[in-house]
């Protein structure tokens, strides 16, 4: 919901960097990869997000329950259909401006390696980070999520190998704030 941007209400995922605002880019991105098929989980000003999108080739998937946190989101994206059937999950968050096509590319390179029975992290010099690449497998596990839990809990308790793949610094920067945006490289949006 953006609580961090301020009393203003501007939405951390309508900034600009580079003239295009931050989810339409993170999306972009993620139909520049090797991935077989995005989709887009909208909670919050979903209808604004919605338009910087509407010309994508991507699925968009409401959770109206995202107030509760982000397992709801993780679940509802694993649960669309385009999710169905497939070998993992790419999890992205749509939050960082770094993270490339080519980043996501080496993740999907490595998640194929490990024959998708392992889960793929994103790292920063060893330190964890995102996007991270959930197997199939673990579709129940996510499915009975709750609150404001994640992957990392997953990756912690599921007992499966975890693949490290260094992308540097853009594993680790998330815009949460006016001044995080700033920061990276970006323009806030206007209320």
């Amino acid at each position: 919901m953006a609580t961090r941007m301020g009393q203003k209400g501007s939405h951390k995922l309508l900034a600009e960097f580079d003239e295009v605002p931050l989810v339409r880019r993170s999306a972009l991105t993620a139909n520049s990869s090797h991935a077989e098929a995005v989709t887009v989980v909208v909670g919050h000003r979903q209808d604004d997000i919605r338009k910087v999108l509407s010309d994508l080739q991507l699925n968009v998937v409401a959770n109206p329950d995202y107030a509760s946190g982000m397992a709801s989101s993780l679940v509802i994206g694993f649960a669309a259909a385009e999710a169905n059937g497939a070998d993992g999950v790419l999890v992205m968050l749509a939050d960082m401006p770094g993270v490339t096509s080519s980043d996501l590319n080496r993740l999907i390179t490595a998640f194929q390696d490990g024959k998708g029975e392992s889960i793929v992290r994103a790292v920063s010099q060893g330190k964890r980070g995102n996007p991270v690449i959930l197997p199939r497998s673990l579709n129940d596990a996510v499915l009975r999520l709750k609150g404001d839990v994640g992957a990392r809990y997953l990756i912690k308790t599921s007992g499966l190998p975890v693949i490290e793949v260094e992308i540097g610094e853009a594993a680790q920067i998330d815009v949460d704030t006016p001044e995080a945006i700033t920061a990276a490289g970006g323009i806030p949006a206007e209320s």
